[in-house]
């Protein structure tokens, strides 16, 4: 050994004298990420797991510090009109694609054009019906040259809204707003996303993407803020058994881990305290009926009685274990100028909403006496969600004799069938909140708003009031109106939720730079590795 160290040194000495300088190691962050990723196109995914990843290639408009607090991206500054109905961006002199070309507002145009446009089939381009004659666009209606964007030169771009909308400017830093290069689209079609190919404005540009492998970043050279990035690279990996996750986390290959399994809470708290990060979390977990699909269509009866009956205080203590709070609300707590209207079953005992739901089950037909009922209940492949799966279906068969048939798909399939109501009877989903608004949960369920109604709701009054809420300027006018708007939701039994969320990580200590926030929020540019 100490001949080999010998003439390992006597190497190193001959490439000093030769002028050669020794290429340094990489430094690089492992992060876990859950499920495969559906697609890095931002105007296509819809998961979390792309997300992280699209938040280190790309900028919006606007972004998260590392709090995860709205500050200026893409665009340096902004002005707001007094009417507040145009909004005019200007975008940083010195943002560039990672090609080294300007990013412009003809990019930002073209994008916006192309989230909105039916061609695309975008899940998320109601986040841009704010802005004029998109949701027109959207529906058909008008072609995407109409939308309210416009570059009045490179650097400024204006954009008209229909009406006042006072969570715009936070929405935009969702990726679905994020611009895409035009010339790099017209290029490459719909292989711009691959490796090699990918051009983005973030702090980091795609390497690799190796399906159930990895997805591997390294630095963006051209980013704007290039010199703050400590990291040479970032890898993601897919892992839907969070089991195999933490033991590659305890072996040294992770650095964060994008959870704890539920059972291994406890442990974790007991052994590795210091690494274990738990912490509120803006997101209300929930399953949704499909109303296209009876019985659930015209049996709101039945609807509440198995909402009733799930014990969602039992799942927090003996199943998820991390601190969740549980739900009988769609929007969580701490929703900024908004108090959720709890349903009145909420404030009775377990037992006596197990009495209630008894009697709403018999209403319907159903239970001892009435007709047998099999409950399809759909989840994507994760250990947490069958453990939560297993408890519902048991808890449903001793007090309502109501058998659940456990059905998991892989995440990709999952989103794909949940989007297009292609699921039997009721489906695991949930929502994290892209802004700190409540219009940011209730949207989801308009009866328009195609790909995100995962329920097939349509109420012509909860329609009225979320959108009347979306234009109006009063504040306490708009509280009441969106209070109202989920009142009504939950009086419907559309969403059965079950608890608000915290966030779950392993985070070694080998992580600088790391702040847990309710949003969840940690771009890779702000964390570094000591190693």
């Amino acid at each position: 050994m100490r001949h080999l160290l010998v003439k390992f040194l006597s190497v190193l000495l001959a490439l000093s004298w030769l002028g050669v300088a020794a290429t340094p190691a990489e430094t690089a962050l492992h992060r876990g990420n859950g499920s495969e990723p559906e697609t890095l196109d931002p105007h296509k995914s819809t998961g979390e797991a792309e997300s992280w990843i699209e938040m280190d290639l790309f900028e919006g408009l606007v972004t998260a510090d590392a709090q995860g607090q709205v500050i200026p991206g893409a665009a340096l500054a902004w002005t707001i009109s007094p009417d507040r109905l145009t909004c005019t961006f200007t975008l940083r002199p010195d943002g560039k694609w990672s090609d080294g070309t300007p990013v412009t507002a003809g990019d930002f145009v073209f994008s916006w054009r192309r989230l909105v446009s039916p061609d695309t089939r975008s899940r998320y381009a109601f986040f841009l019906w704010p802005v004029k004659n998109a949701e027109a666009i959207s529906k058909g209606r008008m072609p995407a040259t109409a939308l309210g964007a416009e570059a009045v030169d490179d650097l400024t771009l204006r954009v008209t809204l229909e009406a006042p909308t006072s969570y715009f400017i936070a929405s935009l830093q969702h990726h679905a707003t994020y611009a895409v290069s035009q010339a790099n689209v017209k290029r490459f079609g719909d292989d711009f996303i691959r490796p090699g190919n990918l051009v983005s404005n973030g702090a980091f540009m795609l390497a690799e993407a190796v399906p159930q492998g990895h997805v591997k970043l390294v630095r963006n050279p051209h980013f704007h803020a290039a010199g703050d990035v400590a990291l040479d690279a970032v890898y993601f990996y897919p892992t839907e058994n969070r089991d195999a996750e933490l033991k590659r986390f305890r072996a040294g290959e992770l650095d964060i881990t994008y959870d704890i399994p539920d059972g291994q809470i406890a442990w974790t708290r007991q052994n590795m305290p210091g690494q274990m990060r738990l912490a509120p979390f803006f997101s209300t977990y929930w399953f949704v009926y499909n109303l296209r699909n009876e019985p659930w269509k015209s049996s709101p009866q039945l609807r509440a009685a198995l909402s009733m009956a799930i014990d969602r205080q039992l799942i927090v203590d003996k199943i998820t274990q991390a601190g969740e709070i549980a739900a009988y609300t769609v929007t969580p707590p701490g929703t900024d100028n908004y108090k959720a209207p709890l349903p009145d079953w909420a404030s009775l005992t377990q037992a006596e909403r197990d009495d209630r739901a008894r009697a709403l089950l018999a209403e319907a037909g159903y239970g001892p006496g009435g007709r047998p009922l099999e409950v399809e209940l759909l989840y994507n492949t994760s250990e947490n969600h069958r453990k939560i799966a297993i408890a519902i279906d048991s808890m449903w068969r001793q007090k309502l004799g109501v058998r659940a048939r456990l059905v998991n798909q892989e995440w990709k399939v999952l989103l794909q069938n949940r989007a297009e109501g292609r699921f039997r009877d009721v489906v695991r989903g949930g929502w994290i909140g892209d802004y700190n608004d409540a219009y940011s949960f209730l949207s989801l369920f308009l009866s328009d708003v195609k790909g995100q109604n995962h329920a097939g709701y349509a109420s012509p009054d909860f329609d009225r009031l979320v959108k009347a809420a979306a234009s109006e300027i009063d504040p306490r006018a708009r509280r009441s109106l969106m209070e109202r708007a989920e009142a009504q939701l939950l009086a419907d039994h559309v969403v059965i939720p079950v608890y608000v969320h915290v966030t779950t990580h392993m985070v070694s200590d080998r992580v600088r730079g790391w702040h847990d926030n309710v949003r969840n929020l940690h771009l890779s540019r702000y964390l570094s590795v000591e190693r």
